[in-house]
């Protein structure tokens, strides 16, 4: 059963992103709430905090605004019924030309990862080399 409309604040609560992130989203277009109270209070559905988690995962991943803007039109118009079979064949191609994009930003992470370990180890190493002898 979808969950009733959530207030910005909720929003900030269950992504953990704040007040002023959640309105850059919208304001750049990419997350726009779904609806606003007669008060005029932005009102989110679970579809939208959706969108919010797709662009937290690809904000770390370095991707661009118009690259993120891209791909949730792409996951839009995939998650549309009346989307056509040549549409939807389109669509799927530049669905997965962003998940080889993905796989290798990763790939890249894990390498610095592993450097950044690797570097570490070795001032743990220094470390143990200069202390003085225990007394």
């Amino acid at each position: 059963m979808a969950r009733q409309h959530m207030q910005i604040g909720q929003v900030a609560e269950q992504t953990g992103l704040s007040l002023r992130t959640i309105r850059h989203y919208e304001e750049v277009g990419l997350a726009p709430p779904t609806a606003r109270s007669t008060g005029g209070f932005r009102l989110y559905t679970d579809t939208d905090i959706a969108r919010l988690r797709v662009i937290m995962r690809m904000k770390p991943l370095d991707f661009t605004l118009d690259q993120m803007r891209d791909l949730l039109t792409i996951l839009d118009h995939l998650a549309d019924p009346d989307t056509g079979d040549t549409d939807r064949t389109e669509l799927t191609g530049r669905l997965a030309t962003y998940r080889d994009q993905v796989q290798a930003r990763c790939a890249k992470l894990r390498d610095r990862l592993a450097a950044a370990e690797n570097f570490a180890a070795e001032l743990g190493d220094q470390v143990h080399a200069h202390q003085p002898p225990a007394t």
